[in-house]
């Protein structure tokens, strides 16, 4: 039951939403077997001027340890 959390920067269309959704969950169906009624996906728009705070330090440097693909950005790129 994979859950998938997006979180960038805000002012993306609901249509661009909703296209990343659609190809997450074909991923996660092709790469993983499961099927849709067993994904989910939350997508969090985040202000520029908060990125760094809400979501760079909690969720990339603080679980460096999770991350399967590094930003190209910031201390640890």
């Amino acid at each position: 039951m994979p859950h998938v959390s997006v979180k960038m920067y805000s002012g993306r269309s609901d249509a661009e939403k909703q296209a990343l959704t659609d190809r997450i969950t074909a991923a996660v169906r092709e790469t993983l077997g499961y099927g849709p009624e067993s994904v989910s996906i939350a997508i969090e728009d985040v202000s520029p001027s908060q990125w760094m705070s809400k979501v760079y330090g909690p969720d990339i440097q603080q679980k460096e340890d999770k991350l399967f693909k590094r930003p190209g950005y910031g201390p640890l790129a």
